[in-house]
């Protein structure tokens, strides 16, 4: 028999898989977070790793409080140990460039956000937050505006989703998207831990509800402008992550962890900009979106980390999704590719929703390729070099 870590769920009887670090004792852990700390500070560093989803993180100390991301000092890291460079030449520096409260360790502690640059000073190559920036700026006089719906899937530790019985599957989806009772809300703790974590950071969370698939969840960053996006969104799911490490479970971004009958996981995209918020700004919502149709499979591309092979899984056109091949468009329709709210319509001004990146795309990457797509009219299979 292999041995695990796992508790019992005594409503269902099951054994399920959670870390044997989450049985050590918090309560004697406490009796040493409550040390003082001194003038001193612990920043701890984040970054994406070369896989383009995964996030690592180191803490340093500093002598006093920083202020600013000025205060914050360059750091380096093995790249070899994260996919991102050889043995040989492996030292990798890390460029702070977003900087949070850090709800684990409390003030003065903080979280900091990374650029990932490689030996030559180039950015490594699941940098995407460098071209972003620099997309953004040459935008930031029409104001662009983005949301991000980012849902997930709460797994224990053994693969197996959340909640759901050892031998079998839950009842089929219809009770628990937005449900309340133990039957059909699996893991509201880890929400409710992770939305107040997020606004203690700072984190421009702005809601959180249970999705259609048992065991999954969803929270929405936004409205943020411009290079803000992807910062908040990428330390929001860092949070996550660190949330469900003390619950002793996982959060999966997976676009599709259940096969079958099951709804997948994305990341709908909302976008305004100036324009779009002022009378009659439904005419340059369609003009986008006529656009982003002449560029489907270079936005496919750029919305999920594996080149759209992982949303190929999700977008079937089944599960209130469009077909990964075809593009369209509709008021309200959730089937679409891009959605127009009702409200939208109605008002003709407003925001769009890109219902096509996948959970695990890099916020960056999906923000991108919509600034340069809608209002720097690019067109073609590949991005203009500025």
């Amino acid at each position: 028999l292999r041995r695990r870590a796992g508790r019992l769920d005594g409503s269902r009887g099951i054994k399920m898989a959670t870390s044997a670090s989450s049985h050590l004792s918090k309560v004697v852990k406490q009796k040493y977070m409550e040390l003082p700390q001194g003038e001193k500070v612990q920043a701890m560093y984040i970054w994406v790793d070369g896989t383009g989803e995964g996030l690592r993180c180191k803490t340093r100390t500093l002598d006093s409080e920083p202020k600013s991301i000025e205060d914050l000092p360059e750091w380096n890291f093995d790249g070899s140990s994260t996919y991102q460079s050889e043995g040989s030449n492996s030292d990798m520096y890390l460029i702070p460039s977003a900087m949070f409260r850090d709800p684990f360790r409390k003030d003065p502690n903080k979280l900091v956000l990374c650029e990932v640059l490689k030996y030559n000073r180039k950015p490594a190559e699941t940098n995407h937050r460098h071209t972003c920036k620099k997309v953004m700026s040459m935008v930031e006089d029409q104001c662009p505006w983005f949301g991000m719906e980012q849902e997930y899937t709460i797994l224990a530790t053994d693969g197996h989703p959340f909640g759901w019985p050892s031998n079998g599957f839950p009842g089929p989806q219809g009770p628990y998207y937005c449900g309340v009772g133990a039957d059909k809300a699996y893991g509201r703790d880890v929400v409710e831990a992770h939305y107040r974590s997020c606004l203690y950071a700072g984190v421009m969370i702005c809601g959180t509800n249970a999705e259609v698939m048992p065991a999954q969840w969803e929270f929405q960053i936004g409205p943020c402008e411009g290079i803000n996006m992807g910062d908040h969104l990428w330390v929001a799911r860092f949070i996550l992550h660190r949330v469900c490490e003390d619950f002793g479970v996982v959060a999966s971004f997976d676009p599709k962890p259940i096969p079958g009958n099951w709804n997948g996981a994305g990341c709908h995209t909302n976008v305004s900009t100036k324009e779009m918020r002022d009378d009659g700004g439904l005419s340059y919502i369609e003009e986008c979106i006529e656009r982003l149709g002449k560029r489907h499979d270079y936005h496919i591309r750029a919305y999920d980390p594996k080149g759209g092979l992982d949303n190929a899984r999700r977008l079937t056109g089944h599960h209130e999704t469009s077909n990964i091949h075809e593009f369209s468009a509709g008021v309200a329709n959730r089937g679409a590719s891009i959605r127009i709210p009702r409200a939208v319509g109605q008002d003709k001004k407003g925001y769009f929703e890109d219902r096509r990146p996948s959970a695990n795309c890099d916020p960056y990457a999906v923000t991108e390729a919509l600034i340069r797509t809608c209002l720097l009219s690019e067109e073609g299979e590949e991005p203009v070099e500025y």
